[in-house]
């Protein structure tokens, strides 16, 4: 099911048949820009653009959001065609509500027009920069935080040619801006990396050493610019057929544009914005000195627990997050991960109890009106493991506790890898790694133990702590033989 034919579409020209209860909380393009956005996807539309313009309907302010699409151009077309509106299905299973946003100020395709952004990022008027371009695009070492650039990359920081990578648009629009001598500007990551703030910073220091910059420019980024860390939650699924037509239906007209989205939502973001900042708190975002605690909270209790849901449930031929809750014993087993590993491998923030906070996740999950797909989740393994797994793993082994469930996590990513579920079929393996991946495998003896040892020679996946770790290798050996031999259904049936 999609949109009608001949349906008209959604634009400043027919906002006034949207029902009023799903008409933008501001006057579309009444609030300037001061925000740019790399990263124009499903999960910023249904997110900060969201928080941004209650925080503006509260409080006001020059917060408009210009959003820029690294490489797809499809969503800038969707958009301009528009007239920058959109609309997010809050979806659950008591019901939905479809609003449209309007706090988008414009849109730019960078791969079309890089000096556009360019220009954007070193405009004075702009004075907060976010970004949602997954780990991928930052082009760091998942294990040491280094700069490890690609040959595009490289070409962006060594070279006068039009930039076409994230980091160099951002080295190339900050000494812009240095150059002027423009105002002070924050960088906030929104993209579920550890230390998200820091690792953005040391993006943009090591790309500056990188590119050899000299050094008055190179010291108005290190004073001039701030890095922010956050914590950001809310599951959003892609966009479908049936979120177009359930859109279509909502609003009167048709929006090609629309994303659906859960009903919860986060946003933990550290205050230090020397430019100023929308009062994002206005809207429930929760401002603090330290991001940390909250986003290990998350990116272990939440993105953990959502990726053993995913390659478990794949294993066994599950569709969606929502299908995979459903094995037996599955959310038995999910919530031993976080009882006993994730809980004690860190501190939470205070007052939170990260048990109450895995139910309420697994609550979410089980949410059959958000069809977050096993495979979609499954996605970019050897970029998220290690914050999501590896890290709990560590840090319960360097304080002497055994990391049983979280090993289970890694031998059903390291089944899933090798690309067939329970019942034969095949598994795709998307993933920057795939190659190493699979040609580590193809090397190793066709024993559980052979695996292991072949996937934990991957330094860009596994701590050198983790990697060494002979139980933690017995561990993981003895879950995969495990699914090997009996499958999902029997190994979680029997697990203890």
């Amino acid at each position: 099911m999609a949109v009608s034919v001949g349906a008209a579409r959604l634009g400043l020209g027919t906002l006034r048949r949207v029902p009023t209860d799903s008409r933008p909380l501001l006057r579309p393009g009444s609030a300037p820009a001061g925000i740019v956005h790399l990263g124009l996807g499903a999960f910023h539309r249904a997110h900060q653009a969201v928080y941004t313009e209650e925080a503006m309907a509260h409080a006001g302010g020059d917060w408009g959001i210009v959003g820029v699409a690294p490489r797809n151009p499809d969503v800038v077309t969707t958009l301009a065609a528009q007239d920058n509106l959109f609309s997010v299905t809050t979806s659950s299973g008591e019901g939905c509500h479809t609003r449209v946003v309007g706090a988008l100020a414009g849109t730019r395709h960078a791969a079309g027009d890089p000096a556009a952004v360019v220009a954007l990022l070193a405009d004075p008027a702009i004075r907060v920069v976010t970004l949602t371009v997954t780990e991928k695009a930052y082009q760091l070492d998942p294990v040491t935080g280094r700069l490890r650039p690609d040959p595009e990359v490289a070409a962006d920081l060594r070279t006068d040619r039009v930039p076409a990578t994230v980091p160099g648009l951002l080295l190339r629009g900050l000494l812009a801006r240095a150059a002027a001598q423009g105002p002070p500007l924050a960088l906030v990551s929104c993209d579920n990396l550890p230390t998200n703030g820091r690792r953005l910073r040391g993006l943009v220091e090591q790309s500056v050493a990188y590119a050899r910059v000299p050094e008055p420019l190179a010291d108005w980024v290190r004073e001039c610019v701030s890095f922010p860390g956050t914590m950001v939650d809310r599951i959003v699924p892609a966009s479908t057929a049936q979120t177009l037509a359930d859109a279509e239906r909502a609003l009167g007209v048709a929006d090609l544009a629309a994303v659906v989205a859960e009903p919860y939502r986060q946003w933990v973001i550290e205050d230090d914005f020397p430019g100023g900042r929308p009062a994002w708190e206005r809207a429930g975002a929760v401002l603090t000195t330290d991001a940390g605690p909250w986003e290990r909270l998350k990116l272990r209790a939440l993105n953990g627990v959502h990726s053993a849901a995913a390659y478990l449930g794949a294993l066994a031929g599950r569709e969606t997050i929502a299908d995979a809750l459903a094995l037996p014993h599955l959310t038995t087993v999910l919530r031993h991960l976080v009882a006993e590993d994730v809980a004690a491998s860190f501190d939470p923030p205070e007052g939170v109890s990260v048990v109450a906070y895995g139910e309420e996740v697994l609550t979410r999950f089980a949410n059959p009106a958000i069809r977050h797909r096993t495979l979609q989740v499954a996605m970019d393994g050897s970029q998220k493991l290690p914050q999501r797994v590896l890290h709990t793993i560590a840090d319960l082994r360097a304080a002497g506790r055994s990391a049983r469930w979280a090993t289970l996590v890694v031998a059903a990513w390291l089944r899933f890898a090798q690309g067939h579920a329970d019942d034969g079929s095949l598994l795709p393996l998307a993933d920057p790694l795939a190659e190493e991946i699979r040609a580590a495998l193809a090397a190793a003896p066709r024993t559980p133990a052979g695996a292991v040892d072949a996937v934990f020679g991957l330094r860009e996946v596994f701590p050198a702590e983790v990697a060494a770790d002979d139980d933690v290798r017995a561990e993981v050996a003895g879950w995969l033989a495990a699914l090997e031999r009996h499958g999902v259904a029997a190994t979680l049936a029997g697990a203890r």
